[in-house]
């Protein structure tokens, strides 16, 4: 057991944590509307509530307990049982790396709230977050990181390569975002007589937590404090600047006129990519990501609501998802040491067999993830009537309707 590397995740933990609350929590409640302010913010804090209990209880143990046939954990580790203040995990006691697991199962599920947005009943709310947090977080955890199918599939070792969560976090959240969205159904207005985001200085305050948050997210991955650690933070760091002044850049040529919350869309957007390559690439990698990830993530925003009618009210597939699925792609690239990254997981693979390998375990989780995200709301609807609030609820905006509070009294 090693004090640096422990003293390092307990810190990573924290930083994890204040992505969510309230870095996640800000950055959303400043891009909807006044009336709605709260809504999000509650969401965001009841969400990380129960998607902590849920990891103490049985989610835990699902993603990192004893495998079961590939596909997810079993109830060894239930309630944390066994775990002892003596038990570990490589070179760090076992409880960090349960507490710094269970940030990740926090956010997860709070990032699709900007999927639907001023539109879900609370109720709905809850029962949803907490239901994809085991049915779809857990067993996707547990393909990729718990010692599932995507790294073990009979005698033949995989190799995904997803330092910090493109395919266990940001793609799964990115469909199951799109899956909410359609079946929700779009605000009021949509797309054309939407109001603009009531507050970009709070949700430039909300990406500032959430950009710091992401140095313990993808340097905490590496589970040590040592130079790949700090290799990762200094990519993630390059990313979120290229991707920031490149959406700044292509909206100011488009648009005329560059905007905070375009700029802070971008960094979202570069940050999302380098996640799942952080750990494998070198610098020059980490701007390429956040460059590309920029120009592709800027032009599809416009597409899921202009094109496909979507309303996936804060842009979580574009931003979010989009970009997990670039950067779990190209880390078959740019991991190569002549672009100074760390090649790849196992030795003397080729670029295409890698990316082969990168593409089926983003198909098959995003697969997984789109279905049981749909059953789900079937299910609730069938139980709660329907999940969307009532017209005249979504009027008045649901800080009042719901929760009988205001966020401003001007």
């Amino acid at each position: 057991m090693d004090s640096g590397d422990t003293a390092w995740m307990l810190t990573s933990s924290a930083f994890v944590l204040l992505m969510t609350l309230p870095g996640l929590a800000m950055l959303y409640a400043g891009l909807v509307q006044s009336k709605s302010v709260l809504s999000v913010v509650l969401q965001c804090y009841v969400i990380a509530a129960i998607a902590s209990l849920l990891w103490f209880f049985v989610g835990y143990s699902l993603a990192f307990g004893d495998s079961l046939w590939g596909v997810i954990g079993g109830l060894d580790k239930a309630f944390l049982l066994g775990v002892t203040v003596d038990s570990q995990h490589g070179s760090i006691p076992e409880i960090v790396f349960v507490i710094f697991q269970m940030t990740f199962a926090i956010i997860a599920p709070a990032i699709i709230v900007g999927a639907y947005t001023e539109r879900m009943k609370f109720p709905a709310v809850l029962i949803f977050s907490g239901a994809w947090t085991l049915l779809v977080y857990a067993p996707i955890c547990h393909w990729v990181w718990g010692g599932g199918w995507l790294n073990q599939l009979g005698s033949l070792h995989l190799g995904i390569m997803d330092f910090a969560g493109g395919v266990v976090l940001h793609a799964n959240v990115g469909v199951a975002a799109l899956v909410v969205a359609k079946v929700i159904g779009p605000r009021q207005g949509f797309p054309d007589r939407l109001l603009p985001p009531h507050n970009p200085g709070m949700t430039a305050a909300g990406a500032g937590m959430l950009w710091v948050g992401w140095f313990g997210f993808n340097g905490g991955s590496q589970f040590a404090a040592d130079a790949v650690a700090g290799m990762a933070i200094m990519v993630t760091h390059i990313a979120a600047t290229a991707s920031a002044v490149t959406w700044m850049a292509a909206e100011w040529i488009r648009y005329r006129r560059p905007s905070l919350i375009g700029t802070v869309t971008g960094v979202i957007a570069g940050l999302s990519a380098v996640t799942p390559a952080s750990g494998f690439v070198g610098p020059f990698g980490g701007l390429i990501l956040g460059v590309i990830a920029s120009l592709v993530c800027f032009s599809f925003v416009s597409i899921i609501k202009r094109r496909l009618r979507i309303d996936d009210s804060l842009d979580v597939f574009a931003v979010h998802g989009l970009g997990g699925i670039l950067g779990t792609l190209l880390v078959s690239v740019l991991a190569i040491s002549l672009l100074g990254g760390q090649g790849f997981l196992v030795e003397g693979r080729t670029i295409i067999f890698q990316l082969g390998v990168q593409a089926l375990g983003i198909a098959a989780s995003m697969a997984w993830a789109a279905l049981v995200t749909y059953l789900i709301l079937k299910v609730l609807n069938l139980l709660m009537g329907q999940i969307r609030v009532d017209p005249e609820d979504e009027i008045v905006g649901l800080d009042l309707a719901t929760h009988g509070e205001r966020g401003y009294d001007l």
